[in-house]
């Protein structure tokens, strides 16, 4: 299908609403769903975490997603180009996300092909009787002490260049036969598998017990402030907000889409998937626990540990434990390539805009060194160190930093706080006013704020589980401190052509631009006005 543009502007856009979702559901549902969400709410008060998940749900998720759809749909380009667009001085911002995204790809991809290895290995469950020890020892052949090893485990470089080929093709091609594509294969497939995953596990011995530890609720914990930055840290992170994934995916939308519902059907989804991978993981963990004649909170875990370790152990015991494995590891790569797409895109789609390359060139070019580095630091014996470290530096406080300076910088810097409102009621069926400007630009910002600046108290005070300070200033601090240099050298660099100069989109959108850089056309066209 030919890809259609906008009325004005020169960029792609999704051929319909339904290929959208798909790539937003897919970017938002990914491996944290799986291993994350039901080990933090069992953390948390089990039951009774859904309070406070579905209060940060409603006033920071749904507030912040809607934030980031209308950067996106109103001034339409890549995310730096879009926050240059909000104002010049704003342009660094934008490449500040796109760096903590270029440093979560380059991960990420490794996480990927150990599941698309172990959704193999799961056939015979290749892992043996101790799968901790095959894990760390024949499979990631892990030296925990090394900086950088620079000895390579051949059959994770192989499948992670894989990975790499997949995700550059697939972004290489136009939006909708790529990512469109992609994710509205293997959003329902994921689905469908997952569901029978879950279903298979409700029919194991010890499923009620692991259902009954995750849920029964601990309503003590809500007086605990803990528990609520740990609802809001999750949902803020398993939304895909704040990373510049939505402003992207955004920008790619007709210029007449309802962004309330839009927003709304992305966050619903997400979460019913978290509560139903909540279900699968403990009703597994129950019977694992149940084989082991212990308790379940002996068993429960989250994260690699998680995915790796106990699914593995479990797989073991079950009967028909082999297709287990593969509907679960299949289901994680599934979840990660999705993500993964989305993730590159904000990359790829930065150096598009900046440097005026074809969709084709930048996915080569930006996919290619991304594929290199990943490859060098992460299929190496040090690579789990490594990614351990990125993955909480870049999560805890690279995405956290870019969030609030985000929504501080549109909404009070440049004080366009109304003028978002304005352009969400303008394309949507569900109005916002003060409550979600209270919410978005004030109790949002203070929230993270204070996350933000608790976890750097943290970090500093203790080595991050007890790595070297070599290790922890290499992989942690100076990945951080790249990303906000390289932001400020890439918003110093003149704009190639005059596609940062083209219209936004229609002035369908009836709200008027104020405060434009001097010399540049209304974004909304000549005589927009206000509706």
């Amino acid at each position: 299908m030919a890809t259609t543009k906008t009325t004005r502007s020169n960029r792609d856009t999704f051929n319909t609403r339904f290929v959208f979702l798909m790539a937003a559901i897919g970017s938002a549902v990914g491996l944290g769903n799986i291993w994350r969400f039901p080990y933090v709410a069992y953390e948390n008060g089990g039951g009774a975490f859904l309070v406070p998940y579905i209060v940060a749900l409603l006033t920071a998720g749904i507030p912040l997603l809607w934030f980031d759809l209308a950067v996106g749909h109103r001034f339409r380009g890549s995310t730096p180009l879009a926050f240059r667009r909000v104002s010049p001085s704003l342009e660094s911002i934008g490449w500040f996300k796109a760096g903590v995204n270029f440093f979560i790809a380059i991960y990420y991809a490794a996480i990927i092909a150990w599941a698309a290895i172990y959704t193999v290995k799961s056939i015979n469950q290749a892992w043996g009787d101790s799968p901790a020890d095959y894990f760390m020892g024949d499979f990631l052949q892990a030296d925990t002490d090394a900086t950088y090893s620079a000895n390579f485990v051949w059959p994770i470089l192989l499948v992670m260049v894989g990975v790499w080929v997949i995700a550059i093709v697939t972004l290489a091609t136009d939006i909708n036969k790529g990512i469109g594509k992609l994710t509205s294969l293997f959003l329902p497939v994921l689905t469908v598998m997952f569901i029978i995953l879950v279903v298979r596990a409700l029919f194991l011995d010890g499923a009620v017990d692991g259902l009954n530890a995750l849920f029964t609720p601990d309503w003590s914990v809500l007086s605990n402030p803990s528990v609520w930055i740990a609802a809001y840290g999750q949902i803020f992170f398993s939304l895909s907000i704040g990373f510049g994934i939505m402003i992207t995916y955004a920008s790619y939308l007709k210029p007449r889409t309802n962004l309330t519902n839009t927003g709304l059907v992305t966050a619903f989804a997400n979460s019913s998937f978290e509560v139903l991978a909540g279900i699968g993981v403990f009703a597994t963990l129950g019977y694992m626990a149940a084989q082991q004649g212990v308790a379940v909170d002996e068993v429960a875990s989250g994260g690699i540990g998680l995915a790796f370790i106990a699914f593995p152990t479990i797989i073991n015991l079950m009967p028909l434990g082999g297709l287990f494995g593969v509907l679960f590891f299949g289901s994680l790569f599934l979840a990660g390539l999705t993500s993964l797409i989305s993730i590159l895109e904000v990359v790829i789609s930065a150096v598009a805009d900046k440097f005026d390359l074809p969709r084709k060139k930048a996915a080569i070019m930006a996919g290619s060194v991304m594929a290199v580095v990943s490859c060098l630091l992460f299929s190496t014996t040090s690579g789990l160190v490594t990614l351990d470290i990125m993955d909480k530096f870049t999560n805890n406080i690279g995405i956290v930093f870019g969030a609030v300076c985000a929504v501080i910088a549109v909404g009070w810097v440049t004080g366009r706080r109304r003028e978002m409102a304005q352009h969400i009621n303008a394309v949507s069926g569900l109005r916002v006013g003060t409550v979600w400007t209270f919410l978005t630009f004030v109790a949002t910002p203070a929230l993270l704020i204070y996350f933000l600046v608790s976890e750097i108290i943290t970090l500093i005070g203790e080595p991050y589980e007890g790595y070297s300070q070599a290790q922890i200033g290499l992989y942690g601090w100076a990945a951080v401190a790249i990303i906000l240099v390289a932001s400020f050298v890439f918003a110093s660099l003149k704009f190639r052509g005059n596609q940062h100069l083209d219209g936004l989109a229609t002035s369908d959108y009836g709200v008027p631009v104020r405060g434009r850089p001097a010399g540049e056309p209304n974004p909304l066209g000549q005589g927009a006005t206000q509706r």
